[in-house]
């Protein structure tokens, strides 16, 4: 009987001095595994030498497998790809900077293999700095969970396992790879969350900051466009339009009741005008941020695009570029 083959995605940006420990955890981690494993790393324009220290874990290890951009495009590019390019039945995600403990790798396969398509790790003990990371995580999940309506309480884990049929339907892109539970979830999947280690950097820098906060918000906002007005566009527009047209009766009654009934005068009123004026840039602002959301979905779905450019691949076979190009998704 074939057996189950497991893909580990990794993205790397700047991670020399860990890859090396990660990969010799690994290969521990999946010792007398009954599955057969392939190791992805996409090396994401790193300039630190990790893609030579990729080389080397690549002479070593045959399963090792390298997708190498052309410049950094970003963790849910790297993800992206590595998911496009990946042969297996079950696929494992997770950071290269030694904080996901790949001791639980065995734990998200024997999940996935119980019937769920996406299996969450969850960060309950994390060993983060509390001010810039673990609080803003804190009310981070919580807003999340409550505007995506899927209860997580780590969004922000890389470390999770999907089935195949999942990743392949997936287009990342932006900062969206922390909203795959949410995405997936328009697809009726089971998901559920398991407790997994956590473990304080090493080596290297932290390449989140307070200053990511902001992007999170935005893309939570387009999100929840996609997640609930993708395919009715109409309902958030035309709300919106109802919405200014009630303001307009409002305020259009009341300067109708101040001139005719208390014979004031309205034409030199500056505060209406400017609190009309903000109103209408503000919708109209909103809704060309959402339009250029659907056009940017359309750009990278339709057309098939992708956010990352390729400059070698190392360990691919002609079959696993046969494979990719037969996917049906």
């Amino acid at each position: 009987m074939k057996k189950t083959l497991v893909s580990i995605v990794i993205p790397v940006f700047n991670e020399a001095e860990n890859v090396g420990l990660l990969h010799n955890e690994i290969a521990l981690a999946v010792t007398n595994r009954p599955e057969d494993y392939e190791i992805i790393f996409i090396d994401d324009g790193s300039s630190d030498g990790s893609l030579a220290a990729l080389k080397n874990i690549r002479g070593q290890d045959a399963r090792i497998k390298i997708i190498q951009f052309r410049k950094n495009f970003g963790q849910s590019a790297a993800i992206s790809a590595g998911f496009e390019w990946c042969r297996g039945d079950i696929v494992i995600a997770m950071d290269a900077d030694l904080q996901n403990d790949p001791a639980d790798i065995p734990l998200l396969v024997d999940k996935v293999k119980e019937g769920f398509d996406i299996v969450n790790g969850w960060r309950k003990d994390r060993h983060d700095k509390w001010l810039t990371r673990k609080l803003p995580s804190f009310f981070g999940n919580k807003l999340i969970s409550w505007i995506t309506g899927t209860r997580l309480h780590d969004y922000g884990c890389t470390l999770r396992g999907f089935r195949k049929d999942v990743v392949k339907s997936l287009k990342l892109y932006g900062e969206m790879h922390r909203y795959i539970p949410a995405i997936a979830s328009r697809m009726g999947i089971q998901s559920t969350e398991i407790t997994v280690n956590h473990r304080a950097r090493q080596f290297g820098k932290s390449k989140y900051g307070l200053g990511r906060t902001f992007r999170v918000v935005i893309d939570l906002i387009s999100l929840k466009f996609l997640l609930a007005y993708s395919h009715r566009p109409l309902q958030i527009f035309g709300g919106a339009g109802l919405l200014m047209i009630l303001t307009g009766l409002v305020s259009g009654s009341y300067l109708t009741y101040a001139k005719f009934v208390l014979n004031q005068g309205i034409s030199g009123r500056p505060l209406l005008f400017f609190t009309l004026l903000m109103v209408f840039l503000g919708f109209q602002s909103i809704s060309l941020g959402l339009l250029a959301e659907m056009l940017s979905r359309i750009y990278h779905e339709g057309l098939d695009k992708n956010e990352y450019a390729i400059r070698q691949l190392i360990g691919f076979t002609d079959e696993n570029i046969d494979d990719r190009s037969r996917t049906v998704l």
